[in-house]
């Protein structure tokens, strides 16, 4: 089902380009998508499957400009401040979201300095545990948080990132307490946890699930509403005794706002039939991402949902970016 529902977003992107046939001079120059994470993260290799086929279908380079740092507004506020003409591209994340909860005077805004193109994918977070722990399930580890409350130490890779906000969200709708130890990095947050300088985190499954499988680190739960392809007997939080628990990390396409219809309407389409591509799909496949076109209405939609959503989390646990 969800396939069709792709093929016929599809089919209606296509379709909404053809009134424009006349501005079929767009794009007669190469583009740039701007990734505001450093090389080689785990949004890298979306960005460069993603601006191969739209280069390829476009018939000019698409660059990939990595503008990281303070937390993605870096790179966000290039796209915003850029001319509105569809040749400069956010790959735009949850961090985007959550840095418009963080950050109390940006100079730009995520929803109104933006026009959306789609979301493009979303990758599950996993709640793991050191295997020390006595601990199988997510209930019996809030039981043991709630026993022992301010004891157990959660690695995260640092103030404000999806994997501390995760935390605090799981924190605050179970009503444990736990101690944040914030790292540089995804990695160190791994291998404090291994080392057993911490007894859990919320980690990307891609960080994850090579320790998972050799039984160094003990998985609980997923953090997205459904469960994974990847690992179907992994339940989710939500439904191991957390309903509507849900902390998915997501990337998406956006141009500055402003940028003209046709325009957006073309990268809608041009996005839509690269994801669909069977060698796209299985690439993201392997690699755990879980692909969420739809249309530019959802997308915006959906952004401005996170930004409520995280911004009720940093209020709820008062979390400071460093």
């Amino acid at each position: 089902m969800k396939h069709n529902r792709l093929l016929r977003c599809v089919a209606i992107a296509l379709a909404s380009v053809l009134p424009f046939a006349a501005q079929a001079d767009y794009p007669d120059k190469p583009l740039r998508l701007v990734v505001p994470f450093p090389p080689g993260g785990s949004t890298e290799p979306l960005a460069r499957v993603l601006s191969q086929k739209l280069g390829e279908t476009f018939g000019q380079q698409v660059i990939v400009d990595n503008r990281p740092g303070a937390g993605s507004t870096i790179g966000a506020e290039i796209v915003a401040r850029s001319p509105a003409d569809g040749y400069t591209l956010l790959l735009s994340s949850i961090s985007n979201a959550i840095s418009a909860a963080l950050y109390p005077k940006l100079n730009f805004d995520i929803v109104r300095d933006f026009a959306p193109i789609t979301l493009l994918a979303t990758t599950p977070g996993v709640l793991v545990v050191h295997p020390a722990l006595p601990v199988k399930t997510v209930k019996e580890f809030i039981a043991l948080a709630k026993a022992k409350p301010e004891q157990l130490a959660y690695s995260s890779a640092g103030n404000g990132t999806p994997p501390h906000l995760s935390a605090e969200l799981f924190a605050g709708m179970t009503g444990i307490k736990l101690i944040h130890v914030p790292y540089k990095g995804g990695g160190p947050s791994i291998i404090a946890l291994l080392s057993g300088e911490a007894q859990l985190s919320i980690a990307s499954l891609p960080s994850a699930i090579g320790h998972m499988r050799s039984g160094k680190l003990r998985a609980l739960g997923v953090t997205t509403p459904q469960r994974t392809p990847s690992l179907p007997a992994l339940p989710t939080i939500a439904e191991s005794g957390v309903p509507g628990y849900a902390a998915e990390t997501w990337l998406g396409l956006a141009v500055a706002a402003r940028t003209p219809k046709d325009i957006t309407a073309r990268l809608h389409a041009a996005t839509a039939k690269a994801m669909m591509l069977p060698e796209v799909r299985e690439r993201l496949d392997a690699l755990g991402y879980i692909l969420r076109i739809g249309s530019a209405e959802e997308y915006s939609n959906f952004v401005q949902s996170e930004v409520d959503k995280w911004r009720k989390v940093v209020k709820t646990a008062n979390v400071h970016v460093d």
